[in-house]
């Protein structure tokens, strides 16, 4: 893996932070030194969620290095308190990694499949609500502190499925058949906005990145895969493994560490690539061995 500074001291906000990948970087955060500001809209059970104990939250309650931050990121003023909660506290912040996501199937459930003209305007509002001006919101307050002491780096996770392929002169949707209006069109709308964003504060040494984890078994995965196959919705798919979130941590600590000037800024990582170009195994070495098949 590449060698860069150290995290120890730095501030980490962290949106999605009680579950799946967003737990797995508040964890690896932790491990490395850092203080992190780990943000959810709840840290109590909720009905869309098959992980109802309230165990990690005990994990951190008492941690002088964490700040527990109840925060709907689509709302503007509680963006604002948890930033201000946060500047209080720590008086700083360095990365910001938005994981925090309206899922697919939070919409159409339990499968999260639909088409684009079945969808209805409030299901766009709400999904880019949280998925793009949520984003916007929690990105466009957090960096502050960062441009103010020209040095600090913005992480986001998006999807592959907002990804396009060029093939023949002609750009193609890299999974159109997924059914997942409008998840991936705020998935591509917050790529465009941080490719922009990248070049815009490179001047004042802030890194922007995205990420497209693999196919990890988050909260609702089992559910979700069992409802497709009930519904005949699951095609074969060789080679597809179900991988455990931690797979996004190593790459996460990394680009946490840069700055624009490292010259790793304005990109987008396709995590299981990354880890097996940096010696740290593919899709099967990741693999979860408790995940039903996908």
């Amino acid at each position: 893996m590449p060698e860069s500074s150290d995290l120890k001291g730095r501030v980490v906000a962290v949106t999605g932070a009680a579950r799946g990948m967003g737990r797995a970087m508040v964890r690896g955060f932790l491990a490395d030194g850092a203080k992190v500001v780990a943000m959810d809209l709840s840290w109590e059970p909720t009905g869309f969620s098959s992980d109802n104990d309230d165990s990690f939250l005990k994990e951190l309650q008492d941690r002088e290095d964490v700040l527990i931050s109840t925060v709907d990121i689509s709302d503007a003023q509680q963006v604002e308190n948890s930033y201000q909660a946060t500047m209080e506290k720590f008086g700083a912040v360095d990365v910001l990694v938005n994981n925090a996501g309206l899922r697919q199937r939070n919409l159409f459930p339990p499968t999260g499949r639909t088409t684009t003209l079945e969808t209805k305007d409030s299901d766009w509002e709400k999904m880019f609500g949280v998925g793009v001006f949520g984003t916007l919101k929690v990105t466009r307050r957090f960096i502050q502190p960062m441009l103010e002491q020209q040095r600090g780096s913005v992480i986001s996770v998006i999807s592959g499925g907002a990804m396009h392929t060029s093939i023949g002169g002609a750009y193609v949707a890299q999974r159109s058949n997924s059914r997942e209006m409008p998840y991936q069109s705020a998935k591509a709308a917050t790529l465009t906005m941080m490719f922009y964003l990248a070049d815009e504060v490179q001047g004042s040494n802030v890194a922007v990145n995205s990420l497209i984890p693999g196919n990890a078994r988050t909260t609702g995965y089992d559910e979700q895969n069992d409802a497709r196959r009930e519904a005949g919705m699951t095609r074969s798919r060789p080679g597809r493994v179900s991988m455990t979130p931690e797979h996004i941590v190593p790459i996460t600590l990394f680009l946490a560490k840069q700055d624009a000037n490292s010259g790793l800024t304005g990109k987008c990582f396709d995590v299981p690539t990354w880890n097996m170009e940096h010696g740290l195994g593919g899709p099967e070495e990741w693999r979860d061995p408790d995940a039903n098949p996908a």
